[in-house]
């Protein structure tokens, strides 16, 4: 079989590149008015955003350059890892915006739930590799379904008890789509869907959900009910989003976000930057650079030669599309707030590194896919060795 010349996916790699080279600029708008975050120099969140994506490339060029047998080995630990730290955050976490989310190391603030969606991803692919790759089923049933819920189950409980609803929906759509994608008997799929819904029922019902994450989805199905409370964030959105029109405002001329109106503008709400600073025309580039990432996730998913590649990069394809709908949405009103950043675009080193290791792991499955495996140059010389 002819293959086609090993290399990088360059669009992804171009798009992933551009997204965080955006992002950087949006966060620097969105910051450099604001004296009360970045004590009168205009460029300290560019400085540090610039940090992270530095950061976050190397990373990504690490797991872009491992050997894959290396990224199987290392795929438990890292799922280990983010466990132990998703503990340690309700042990020793910082509490923001109601959220005990974050660790504070060297100065340094880190959200382990960033990377459990990672964690979940390969250690879920992994199961479902290592099943394939047995000779005694040629399916995924029930007690796989089991083992791999329950590999999602236990950070999924760890980020519950914090409580982040916003990283458990993502997190959520990443199991769904890594069950699908693996071959999961569609009653499992159907009875996670009926399952969502019980839970959801119940945990407002019995009064799980704290105050403020109920006004908020109050203020989701109208905003007028608390316009100067749960609402605000939303109706600040919109009227920022709207002052942009087709071709904005000009990037640091946002009437708005100059104003610091936008609660959080830099974070959780960067996509109002690109939508009063930019317009129309420039909130729609950022969303089809999203898209291709997300496109090019599943063609490699498509493309690829083994169990743990496809259902990793399709897991990954799920995540960053689901989390920019879910960030993009809220902006628009058409989604609750829940405090999920926009990949590759949001201010924060930990959604930063978590999405270009993911950019890594793709481009690591897209080199496999496209060039013959260094074990199979190996078994191809030993057996011309033996053979003269």
């Amino acid at each position: 079989m002819k293959r086609r010349a090993p290399g990088l996916d360059w669009i992804l790699m171009i798009a992933a590149l551009a997204l965080v080279c955006l992002g950087s600029v949006l966060v620097w708008s969105a910051t450099s008015n604001r004296d009360d975050l970045t004590g009168g120099d205009s460029t300290t969140y560019l400085k540090k955003q610039l940090v992270n994506v530095a950061i976050g490339v190397v990373l990504m060029v690490i797991v872009m350059a491992t050997d894959h047998r290396w990224v199987r080995i290392v795929a438990p630990l890292i799922y280990f890892a983010s466990v132990i730290g998703l503990g340690l955050v309700l042990v020793m976490g910082s509490t923001v915006n109601g959220s005990r989310s974050w660790l504070m190391l060297g100065g340094m603030s880190i959200q382990p739930s960033e990377f459990a969606k990672l964690a979940v991803v390969i250690g879920m692919a992994l199961l479902v590799a290592e099943r394939a790759e047995g000779s005694w089923r040629k399916r995924v049933g029930t007690t796989d379904v089991v083992a791999m819920l329950g590999i999602a189950g236990l950070p999924a409980a760890l980020i519950l008890l914090q409580p982040d609803l916003g990283t458990m929906l993502v997190l959520t759509a990443c199991v769904f789509g890594v069950l699908a994608i693996s071959g999961a008997p569609r009653i499992w799929l159907g009875g996670m869907l009926a399952a969502g819904i019980v839970v959801a029922w119940v945990a407002v019902a019995a009064g799980f959900l704290k105050d403020y994450q109920i006004d908020r989805f109050m203020a989701f199905t109208n905003p007028e009910l608390d316009p100067r409370g749960a609402g605000y964030n939303v109706e600040q959105a919109r009227i920022a989003i709207g002052n942009g029109g087709i071709f904005g405002q000009g990037l640091f001329d946002g009437s708005q976000t100059r104003s610091g109106f936008v609660p959080e503008q830099h974070t959780d709400f960067i996509f109002t930057v690109a939508g009063e600073e930019l317009g129309l025309i420039g909130a729609g580039v950022l969303i089809a650079l999203l898209a291709i990432v997300v496109w090019r996730a599943l063609s490699i998913a498509t493309h690829s030669e083994d169990m743990f590649g496809r259902v990793a990069a399709a897991g990954i394809a799920c995540w960053v599309g689901f989390q920019a709908f879910q960030n993009i949405g809220m902006c628009l009103g058409i989604m609750p707030v829940t405090g999920v950043p926009l990949p590759f675009v949001s201010y924060g080193g930990s959604s930063m590194f978590a999405g270009m290791l993911a950019i890594g792991l793709l481009q690591n499955v897209h080199l496999r896919s496209t060039s013959t495996l260094p074990t199979r140059f190996a078994t191809s010389s030993r057996t011309r060795t033996l053979s003269t």
